[in-house]
């Protein structure tokens, strides 16, 4: 199992938590579920990663293949949004270049969203499981220090908001994750709780 499965396996944890929400809030519509999937993962991404492969890899890119990856980039990015665009002689030159193939790139960007739906939900012990391995493959690459000081930055940051929410939440009560946040505040600011 490689990182493209780790992608995979978050992205479709991702959705699957976004789904429940949605469904919990009573707006169960399958428009709802894009607007929060299709900015997260594709338009976040890999456009961006299509545009700028020198991110990842060293290369070289010249103003032609630029050029060519911004057209990439942006079929991308149409055949991921639900709206259709109509085409006249004012159209972007590179929206013709693919006017005839969109429809095809959009029904399997729904097919991609309907296999992921489809998938059965990660149990939170696979997922520890799962996160422990991880941890152990790479735990010479991985500085957790910083990671989990960024991660408490954030924390601390909105803490009453997430103290608040994690309050209102059922499933965060029968966790009591408003106590182990709390706990982990305690321990990382030596604060005392009225625990």
């Amino acid at each position: 199992m490689g990182r493209s499965w780790l992608l995979v396996w978050t992205a479709c944890n991702c959705f699957t938590l976004l789904s429940c929400w949605v469904a919990l809030c009573g707006v169960f519509v399958c428009m709802l579920m894009r607007v929060f999937s299709i900015p997260s993962l594709p338009m976040r991404f890999w456009v961006n990663i299509l545009k700028n492969p020198h991110f990842i890899f060293d290369v070289h890119v010249t103003e032609v293949v630029d050029a060519s990856l911004s057209v990439i980039a942006q079929t991308f990015m149409d055949a991921c949004t639900k709206t259709e665009h109509k085409l006249s002689r004012e159209s972007p030159s590179n929206k013709l270049l693919y006017a005839k193939e969109i429809s095809t790139y959009k029904k399997m960007v729904d097919d991609y969203y309907k296999g992921i739906k489809q998938m059965v939900p990660v149990s939170d012990q696979d997922m520890n499981t799962h996160l422990a391995e991880v941890s152990r493959e790479h735990t010479d690459t991985l500085n957790t220090q910083a990671a989990l000081h960024q991660l408490y930055q954030y924390a601390s940051k909105y803490y009453d908001g997430i103290i608040q929410s994690l309050d209102e939440d059922p499933a965060a009560q029968s966790k009591q994750l408003t106590l182990r946040l709390q706990q982990i505040a305690a321990a990382l600011e030596n604060k005392v709780t009225d625990l």
